[in-house]
């Protein structure tokens, strides 16, 4: 994911996120919509990722959809993510916890 892309991941920010799986005469594409609450890299708990630590690091994008459900997706070279809205101003550039009922619904 390029670096700009990652610094507008800021919660708040309104995002289109296209998944696809690859079969093998077909993909399946899924379109998910929402606000983001946060974004960050975190290690899984596989113990056969076989990396640095013996962990793999994922993105993890959590959004919340119009109709208020938590949403977590894992990004891969297979997601697509488009920027509908910047975060309003005065939103922290972090994605550390923050008060849930602070965030955007």
């Amino acid at each position: 994911m390029e670096e700009s892309l990652r610094g507008r991941l800021r919660p708040g920010a309104r995002v289109k996120v296209t998944q696809q799986i690859a079969a093998r005469n077909y993909t399946w594409t899924s379109e998910i919509r929402g606000a983001v609450v946060s974004y960050e890299q975190k290690q899984t708990g596989s113990w056969y990722a076989h990396s640095r630590g013996d962990k793999l690091w994922l993105d993890r994008l959590t959004i919340r959809k119009d109709d208020g459900e938590l949403t977590t997706l894992i990004l891969d070279e297979y997601s697509h993510i488009e920027i509908e809205q910047d975060a309003p101003d005065g939103t922290p550039t972090d994605a550390g916890k923050a008060n849930e009922s602070k965030l955007p619904v």
